[in-house]
């Protein structure tokens, strides 16, 4: 009785906000509509004790809800996210102090309760739960080379096949790649990077994942391309790698690290790098200055079923870890509006593939991850989280290799 009140006042106070295209059915048949037009997204409430996620919404804990089963949640994916956020409230709110310092202890509070700091053994059990779901499950839904990481749109008309393609050649563009060069690919996926340096620019290269699945696939990508004499695909902690580099990427990676590793990180990047070596870091950010995590849970969702054990620095964190480790900041490009279109295509095919991929894995899984893309699309288009490109190279050093005008990272080919 007490939360059918409190659902009464939460559905009059929901009503008295702009509409939204919700529709609440409730086990006893009870139906709530929050707009005059149709709805695009009806949440079922199957029992009276699942009422309590819809009366302290976050995105974490709706999330959590649609995932375990604990409502029905039926609409496309990207309208469920607009409603669950408009449930959660103002996501500014999230960066309040109070909040904000609890969003940021959550990445601590996790590896606490997973026993430790980031090892060699508990980041490679986190990247092989995220990627060793299977190769067909990615190939569902990424583009035909496998690409897992930002886009880059020229024009904003390419297809993903297209930009993902574009983003290899704007970073390979980038570092001044060259015929002979030993490349080192840190966190290469399934090869797509290695093997168009290769094809490309006769690059030799070393591409490194803790992925079986990956690793699997792209030493079978590498030999169907011929391409064994100049692409070694290794399952190796960066920590582990030796030898020297006159190229390094870290594409999508660094993510896993940690923001207490960074300096570490970049300091054995510095270590492989030749004297005057270029690296390139793509990875993702965090939009608050003190680094907190997405807003209204967000972050703790994708902690919880996403990524464990990752982390989201602040872009001014990771020039300052950058430095501590020995690397001079040569470039900076932000691409989160490149991602945005990114997300909201993978999520698009998602949709598009879904009764496929429900064969491809279980309900549970097939539920986290039309959440996460559809989330992802919404997070980086409202600036929540970001993407930046950061070449460098060896603090001290003269940039020679790096022409003089910014020009050359646009020529056409």
């Amino acid at each position: 009785m007490f939360q059918q009140i409190r659902l009464k006042a939460w559905s009059e106070g929901l009503r008295s906000q702009p509409s939204l295209p919700l529709r609440v059915e409730l086990w006893n048949g009870q139906r709530f509509d929050f707009s005059p037009e149709a709805p695009r997204v009806t949440v079922r409430v199957p029992r009276p004790g699942a009422l309590r996620y819809l009366l302290s919404p976050s995105l974490y804990t709706l999330g959590r809800a649609y995932v375990e089963g604990a409502l029905d949640v039926s609409g496309r994916a990207s309208d469920m996210i607009a409603v669950v956020n408009a449930l959660a409230g103002d996501p500014l709110a999230a960066r309040q102090p109070a909040l904000g310092r609890l969003l940021g202890a959550l990445g601590d509070a996790l590896g606490d309760a997973l026993g430790g700091g980031h090892t060699r053994q508990r980041d490679a059990r986190a990247v092989r739960y995220h990627y060793d779901v299977s190769n067909d499950f990615y190939g569902a839904w990424l583009d035909p080379n496998m690409v897992y990481s930002c886009a880059y749109f020229e024009n904003g008309s390419e297809t993903l096949a297209e930009a993902q393609l574009g983003k290899i050649d704007h970073i390979l563009t980038k570092i001044g790649l060259r015929p002979g060069h030993r490349l080192l690919d840190i966190g290469c996926g399934w090869g797509a990077l290695a093997i168009r340096a290769a094809q490309r620019y006769g690059a030799r290269c070393v591409g490194i994942t803790l992925s079986d699945n990956q690793a699997r696939l792209a030493r079978e990508q590498v030999q169907r391309a011929g391409l064994q004499g100049l692409v070694d695909i290794r399952l190796q902690d960066y920590r582990d790698v030796g030898g020297q580099f006159d190229r390094i990427t870290s594409v999508g990676m660094f993510e896993h690290v940690g923001v207490r590793q960074l300096p570490a990180y970049f300091r054995r990047m510095a270590t492989l790098l030749a004297p005057d070596g270029v690296a390139m870091n793509h990875g993702l950010t965090s939009t608050d200055p003190d680094g907190r995590g997405v807003p209204h849970g967000g972050g703790e969702f994708i902690s919880k079923y996403v990524f464990p054990r990752g982390e989201l620095a602040h872009l001014g964190t990771v020039v300052k870890a950058m430095q501590q480790g020995g690397l001079e900041v040569r470039d900076v490009e932000n691409l989160r509006r490149h991602y945005a279109r990114t997300c909201a295509m993978w999520s698009e095919n998602f949709e598009a593939n879904a009764e496929r991929i429900k064969g491809l894995t279980d309900a549970r899984r097939f539920r986290i991850w039309q959440v996460y893309l559809a989330g992802c699309t919404h997070a980086f288009a409202h600036d929540w989280i970001s993407l930046y490109q950061i070449v460098c190279g060896k603090a001290g050093r003269d940039p020679a290799p790096i022409p003089w005008s910014r020009r050359y990272m646009y020529a056409q080919a």
